[in-house]
Parts: structure tokens; C-alpha cells; sequence
């Protein structure tokens, strides 16, 4: 030693002092694993990378170390503000569970001019009033509405064809905006319709109270047509023109568009991707048939597996992301929800990718009969005979009887992601959820098997291919950026 002082690396904490915060890790291709954090971020690096890693070897200066300790998966001496920003961010996450619920579902008919195969409740003809909404179940769910604690709430209409029973829709509607004088909420009406009932009555009645539309395109016309069929085998003709009226009507964006992928769609997302553009949507949800009622009395839900769907999700996502280069601004909403929960601290309001799940506490559904439902799903299966899901009912139990119901804890406390059996070392679990209704329709089981779950093996797949674009892929991560 020479001078008054010693070298700078004598006072240097020791190489192995850092901590490694809670992680999982996932094989993402032969030679990389992803890693992800409690609030998802992630990191991909190469297996002998992860081992120095675990080993405490890595060298601080190095680029890796600088990552990991800026996504929050190691803390050392230094700074403690990787382990208050993680508690921030997971707080900021979880955040919409204690709002609690915030979609409620009032199905105010059975009845549809429709009979589409793929049909996830058992519709009624459009005569057969007996399966209507009364004025007094409506109005006993509304008091659930405005129980619950949530700032903002959303009253979405659901049918059979919702519109075939307007006039209940217009009383809850008016009903509901009296009662918000002094509740003082963040309110919302969508009426979920195939639009073939649509008369300038009601979107008039639509324009004046901010209502918004939500409808089926499922492609070109052959193949709406055949998902969807009608007497007069119109159904996308009336779509079209449906769509049309609502946007001359009452505005552009107040009516949105959603498909469902059947065997027929598998071979045709660009020319369904296609359709949507051409129609001027700017969006479009590909999602895959779910395992309830007439999708599964025609076996429709059979017609492909968990495979196909992704190779189909893949390519059309390709597809998508060639038009962005090409100029058109256009997404996809499922990898959109994802990326959210990838890219941003925020969590989301969609059901599915929930832990707990979002039944009950993120949305809810009386039944045209006034029973009670954990979700649009619980719903469907209670149509097929399985009322596993069922909470109580408007004409006999309180609002803290149905949401302290066994019915609704028991699934809840299953669907926690990070107690769940091959779901809490999961890699992709901030990113998910366990679904209990669909594991229950599958298997019989509020958990579910996940190797032989589709629901998970879909899941993981979409979630690896986005993982790998936002990697290998500038220009695509550029785009898939930009829909966040």
C-alpha cells in the first residue's frame, strides 16, 4: 500500500453478495430460458448464464447482471429500490381484485333468430317469450349492480339476441343512470347482439345514453354465413349492415366485432383478418370455440386441437404483423392483453387470465330466470345441465350470501396460480390464469390436469411465441409494442 488511501476495489463488496429475488424459468427454445419475476417481467439468456446466475457468479459490470438488477430479479448492497419498486409494481397488479366487480351481465333473453353450431347457451326461437328477463329480476340485480364496490361498472346485455326483449334493456338503462345520480359511478351499457333486430328506436334510444354495441364477424360471408346461420341465409349480410348503422347512427367506435375460430376458420385467418380491415375495424380477438353447449351437442369443439389453434394463431398473427409493416395499423386483442401484463405493471380486466380467476369478483351474470352465475361460462355449463357454478338467485339470497357463497370461494381459493399444482413454478404464470369452469366442463377438476389441459397448452404456446418475437424480431417488437 502506497499513499494515505487504498485501492478502490479493497472496499468492493464481495462478487457473490448479491441476492436473487423470486424467479421461475422456463426452456424457451434448445438453448434459452426465459425468466420471469412476481410481476412478470422477463429476461431471456442462455442456460450457462442462468447457472452463473443462481451460482451468484455473474460479474457486476457485466451487461447480464446490469438486467437482471434492473427487471428485479436480484438486489445487492447497493440499492434497495429494485425490493420497493417490485412491492410497488405487485401492488399496482393486484389492484383490480380489491376494486372487485366491476361486469355485470344481465341476460334478458333466450330467445335468438340465430342458430349458430358453435352456440355456447340453448337458445330459445324468437316466440318464446316465457324465456324473458322479468322487470323484477332486472331490477333485484341492479341492487347487486350497485353493491358492489367497484368505481367503475359496466352493464353489459346479453341474449340469446338481447334486442329481441329491448324494452327491458331501455327500463334497466334508465333505471340505472337514475340510480347513479347520487352513486356518482363510472357507468357503462354494451348490448352484446347479433344486430338483426336493430331499428332506428334503438339507436336512437343508444345514442342518447352513450351505449355501445358489441357484435359477431366471423370472416367473409361463406364462412359467417355457415357459422351463423339464419332463415334467409343472410346473417353477414345483416351484420354488415348492422354494423353500418351503428357507426352512421350514434358514431365509428361504438360498435366492436368479435370471432370465433371454428374447424372452417383454420385455413382462412388472412382472409378473415382481410375482412375486418375491409370493414374498418382496426382490431380483431382470435379466439378459439369454448367447450359449452351447442359447441359441444355438434362436437364442433372436437374439430381441432390445441395444436392447430396455435398454428392457426401464429399465422394469422404473421399476417397481422405484415400489414403493420405495410402501413395499416391493426392488432390483435388477445396478444394485446398479454403484452400488457408483459410489458407494464398493470393487470386486466379480462376474465380468463386472472389469479385468483375472475369469477365473481371481476364479473357476474343473472340469468334470464334470476339465477345466479359466476361467469358467462358458469352460465353456458348451467345450460348443459351443471349448475356447479351457480351462486344463488335474485328472488332468495342477499348480496353477501351469493359472494360469500361456497359456490364462489371454493373455485376462487383453487384458481390462486401460486398454490395450483404445475401452475406455481410455472415460468408464464404472471401471465395467466387456471380457469376453473373451463377445467371443470374438461375434467371435472376446479384445477385441472395441466398437461392435458388445452386451455394451458394454448396459453403457453402463445405466450413463447410472443416472447420470441419481442426477442428475435426488431421490427415485430416495435409493432407489438405499440399495442400496449
Amino acid at each position: 500500500m502506497t499513499g494515505l488511501f487504498r485501492p478502490p476495489a479493497e472496499f468492493a463488496p464481495p462478487e457473490k453478495s448479491y441476492r436473487l429475488l423470486p424467479l421461475r424459468f422456463e426452456r424457451l427454445d434448445e438453448k434459452r430460458v426465459v425468466l420471469t419475476n412476481l410481476v412478470g417481467e422477463f429476461l431471456v439468456m442462455d442456460r450457462a448464464a442462468l447457472s452463473a446466475f443462481v451460482d451468484r457468479q455473474l460479474p457486476r459490470d457485466s451487461q447480464q447482471y446490469l438486467a437482471l438488477k434492473g427487471r428485479h430479479f436480484l438486489t445487492d448492497e447497493a440499492s434497495n429500490v429494485a425490493l420497493d419498486l417490485l412491492a410497488l409494481k405487485a401492488r399496482t397488479r393486484a389492484e383490480p381484485v380489491a376494486q372487485f366487480t366491476g361486469l355485470h351481465m344481465f341476460v334478458v333473453s333466450l330467445r335468438c333468430d340465430h342458430s349458430c353450431g358453435y352456440c355456447q347457451v340453448s337458445r330459445q326461437t324468437a316466440d318464446k317469450t316465457a324465456f324473458d328477463m322479468s322487470e323484477a329480476h332486472a331490477e333485484k340485480a341492479l341492487e347487486f349492480v350497485f353493491q358492489s364496490p367497484s368505481p367503475s361498472l359496466k352493464i353489459e346485455f346479453q341474449g340469446g339476441e338481447p334486442l329481441l326483449n329491448f324494452s327491458l334493456i331501455r327500463h334497466v338503462v334508465l333505471a340505472a343512470e337514475e340510480r347513479n345520480r347520487s352513486e356518482r359511478r363510472n357507468l357503462q351499457f354494451v348490448i352484446a347482439s347479433n344486430l338483426s333486430p336493430l331499428t332506428d328506436e334503438i339507436l336512437q334510444f343508444a345514442g342518447e345514453h352513450d351505449i355501445y354495441f358489441s357484435t359477431s364477424l366471423d370472416g367473409p360471408a361463406d364462412l359467417h354465413n355457415k357459422n351463423r346461420p339464419r332463415p334467409g341465409r343472410n346473417s353477414h349480410e345483416l351484420a354488415l349492415a348492422g354494423i353500418d348503422r351503428v357507426r352512421r347512427a350514434i358514431g365509428f367506435d361504438r360498435v366492436s366485432a368479435l370471432m370465433t375460430t371454428t374447424p372452417e376458420s383454420l385455413m382462412r385467418g388472412r382472409e378473415i383478418v382481410d375482412e375486418y380491415a375491409r370493414q374498418g375495424f382496426r382490431s380483431i380477438f382470435l379466439r378459439p370455440i369454448s367447450p359449452y353447449g351447442f359447441a359441444v351437442k355438434t362436437r364442433l369443439v372436437r374439430g381441432y386441437s390445441a395444436d392447430d389453434w396455435l398454428r392457426f394463431y401464429k399465422d394469422t398473427l404473421e399476417y397481422i404483423l405484415e400489414l403493420n409493416r405495410s402501413g395499416l395499423d391493426f392488432r390483435e386483442d388477445f396478444a394485446g392483453i398479454v403484452l400488457r401484463k408483459m410489458l407494464t405493471p398493470y393487470g386486466t380486466g379480462y376474465v380468463d387470465l386472472q389469479s385468483p380467476a375472475g369469477l365473481g369478483i371481476s364479473a357476474v351474470v343473472y340469468n334470464y330466470d334470476g339465477a345466479i352465475y359466476a361467469s358467462d361460462e358458469a352460465r353456458m355449463l348451467a345450460e348443459m345441465g351443471e349448475t356447479r357454478f351457480k351462486l344463488g338467485h335474485l328472488d332468495l339470497d342477499s348480496y353477501e350470501q351469493v359472494f360469500t357463497s361456497d359456490a364462489l370461494l371454493e373455485p376462487l381459493a383453487e384458481s390462486v396460480l401460486e398454490s395450483a399444482p404445475m401452475c406455481s413454478d410455472c415460468a408464464f404464470l404472471p401471465y395467466c390464469g387456471s380457469d376453473p369452469v373451463y377445467h371443470w366442463a374438461m375434467q371435472r377438476d376446479l384445477v385441472g390436469h395441466k398437461a392435458r389441459s388445452a386451455f394451458c397448452h394454448r396459453n403457453m404456446g402463445t405466450f413463447k411465441h410472443l416472447i420470441g418475437l419481442l426477442e428475435d424480431d426488431a421490427g415485430a417488437s416495435a409493432i407489438l409494442r405499440r399495442w400496449v
